[in-house]
């Protein structure tokens, strides 16, 4: 039975993956400080296969068994977090990255780091394929959260070139499904709950900038191709066919939950990207993955397992 460790194994994409490995027949020790991570989130995985230590990745880890596999998770990733934990996400990035690293060089494990598509900041170039450099602000307030997944990703490359170590990089692309907090802060959570207890859905700006919505089944699957390929520059996971503009994405889900919620509009944060969408050209080439549900049928997914009905459409 391979043994994977997950850091951040509590939290939305962390839960995901450690119920996707577990199923797939491998023993998971999930790794995580709760900071953002909840234990409702894997409270039905316990059991022999599955073990959690808490433990904050920032400090030095230890695991006293053999470990085949290493996916680091662990980091803040929404908005409301790294403004609010702004050091945290920094060290966590650096340290937490440094040491998910060191674990994997001592055990001789495969590695794979959860990067973000936010390492193209404000992009320049539409879509975005994994060449571009990107356009990131490091001194504004998205800059701990950019910056501390483009130094990750540097590091990764560094200990895969002089250390030897078997690495992978995935840029996820705005992910949503269950399991995503009710305070995330992220849009499409925010619209849900707003729209299924009939607030007005708050669409900042004129709601005109994009972002590519994946269901985090499909996320899921691609990580763990990515980390079964031998490919190590990185790969952009995420879902091209569903960039929708933040209005469209309001209106959706007024639509799939049948809200009688009116849209609001508020101030645009700084920096917030205007475009957003990948290219996965690569995905497809190496992994041959590709994304499977449709933007409709990933919110009624999730409207069913928070216990509600959701609408036709």
């Amino acid at each position: 039975m391979p043994t994977s460790v997950v850091t951040g194994g509590a939290g939305f994409l962390g839960s995901h993956l450690c119920e996707s490995l577990c199923a797939h027949g491998q023993r998971v020790i999930c790794v995580d400080n709760l900071e953002t991570g909840s234990l409702a989130n894997i409270d039905h995985l316990r059991g022999d296969a599955f073990t959690f230590l808490p433990h904050d990745m920032t400090q030095r880890l230890e695991i006293a068994e053999p470990v085949d596999f290493v996916y680091h998770l662990a980091s803040p990733a929404s908005p409301i977090d790294y403004l609010r934990l702004p050091l945290q996400t920094l060290k966590v990035g650096s340290y937490g990255t440094h040491n998910a690293l060191g674990l994997a060089k001592f055990k001789r494990s495969r590695f794979l780091l959860a990067s973000t598509s936010e390492v193209y900041g404000d992009p320049q170039v539409h879509p975005q394929p994994e060449t571009y450099w990107g356009n990131v602000n490091p001194i504004g307030p998205r800059g701990v959260y950019d910056e501390a997944k483009r130094y990750a990703e540097a590091l990764t490359m560094a200990y895969h070139t002089q250390q030897g170590v078997d690495t992978r990089i995935a840029r996820i692309f705005n992910t949503y499904g269950p399991r995503m907090r009710k305070n995330d802060g992220r849009a499409s959570v925010t619209f849900l709950h707003q729209a299924l207890e009939g607030k007005p859905l708050t669409v900042f700006g004129d709601g005109s900038q994009t972002r590519s919505l994946c269901y985090v089944d499909d996320l899921i699957r691609g990580l763990i191709l990515l980390t079964e390929s031998s490919d190590h520059m990185p790969v952009n996971i995420g879902n091209p066919d569903h960039e929708v503009t933040m209005l469209e994405l309001a209106e959706t889900i007024i639509r799939v939950t049948g809200s009688s919620s009116q849209v609001v509009f508020a101030a645009l944060p700084v920096d917030d990207p205007q475009i957003r969408r990948p290219d996965i050209t690569r995905a497809r080439q190496i992994l041959g993955w590709e994304p499977e549900i449709d933007l409709a049928e990933g919110l009624r997914r999730w409207v069913v397992a928070l216990g509600r009905e959701p609408v036709a459409v």
